[in-house]
């Protein structure tokens, strides 16, 4: 039985950096998903997992991650690439969390970074950070890769939010934009999502929860408006 619901925050939440990451590679000329490429060689010690994980400080992580975009192609200094992070909140997400949160433990289990914005969402702008910080209010707690020094998929990570939450990881539900990340949450026993919009997510997780309100808002969030049906 399902006892807590755990939410990855860039990608489920918020829309993906890799969006933004596309962009910024469409107007300089590189090719696309190559600062993805570059995140995942050597994902558990490139310089992202370094400063995920608070191993390095914000200016040795600038300097590490141009030199790793460098040597595969494409010099991007590693503070360019952080003003991308912070996505655009999706508000049928933040309505679920209220709904969920009134019969089920809700966390968020976050990798971030330290000195890229404000708060658990790095969010460039006060307002944003002001919209972060009212959303994160929402749960119960948020683990954060900077604050406890290690990140996710480390399974050590899922089993801090179940300690936390004193259940056992089959009675969990974890959502997340990333299958590696996944994985050894369902591995614990944990039922995974693997987010890819917004209506997709709520539409699967309705199925694992007994929440009315909650297949409400997954029929009006996969009803065409008019203009979308014409």
């Amino acid at each position: 039985m399902i006892k807590a619901v755990l939410w990855d925050f860039g990608g489920v939440i918020t829309s993906s950096p890799f969006e933004a990451f596309n962009r910024y590679e469409l107007s300089n000329d590189i090719p696309r998903d190559f600062i993805r490429s570059v995140n995942a060689t050597n994902p558990d010690s490139n310089a992202w997992a370094k400063f995920e994980s608070s191993l390095v400080s914000l200016e040795e992580f600038d300097g590490l991650f141009a030199a790793e975009t460098e040597a595969a192609g494409y010099r991007i200094a590693g503070l360019d690439v952080l003003n991308l992070l912070s996505g655009d909140v999706r508000p049928e997400m933040v309505v679920a969390l209220g709904l969920i949160k009134e019969s089920y433990r809700i966390a968020c289990l976050t990798n971030n970074v330290k000195g890229a914005g404000e708060g658990p969402g790095m969010a460039g702008d006060p307002v944003k950070a002001a919209q972060i910080i009212e959303i994160m209010s929402l749960f119960d707690f948020v683990i954060e890769s900077s604050k406890v020094g290690f990140r996710k998929p480390n399974p050590r990570f899922y089993e801090l939010a179940c300690e936390q939450l004193a259940i056992d990881p089959t009675e969990a539900v974890f959502l997340d934009d990333l299958g590696i990340n996944l994985k050894p949450a369902k591995a614990m026993g944990m039922a995974t999502i693997k987010v890819t919009s917004a209506p997709q997510a709520l539409t699967e997780l309705s199925q694992l929860l007994s929440i009315e309100a909650l297949d409400l808002l997954v029929d009006n969030t996969n009803t065409p408006s008019p203009r979308e049906a014409m």
